[in-house]
């Protein structure tokens, strides 16, 4: 994995934890879990920059559901966070806005 999808990676466990706090009281069970990460990663992590540009919040949304039922029908090895950054890297190269 190159850099920038290890950052990614980083960030993701991050909003990761982020949401399991704010969570708390539902011990992180958030049906709209998607909805929130995209807000945080688009407003308050280093997504864009390493991105290039800021991904459009409700594609990424979209992209985040998505990566979770690839990711629960496949079951890989590696750690939801690597498979995520992986694939989100892959689907917003080259998406700048200009």
């Amino acid at each position: 994995m190159d850099e920038r999808t290890n950052k990614i990676s980083d960030l993701l466990h991050e909003a990761g934890e982020t949401h399991h706090i704010v969570f708390r009281i539902t011990d992180g069970a958030d049906d709209d879990w998607a909805s929130w990460y995209s807000d945080w990663l688009t407003s308050h992590s280093e997504l864009p920059d390493l991105l290039g540009s800021a991904p459009i919040r409700s594609e990424l949304t979209y992209v985040l559901v998505k990566l979770d039922k690839d990711h629960t029908a496949e079951r890989p090895e590696e750690r939801w966070e690597d498979y995520y950054a992986e694939r989100l890297v892959e689907h917003f190269a080259g998406k700048t806005r200009g």
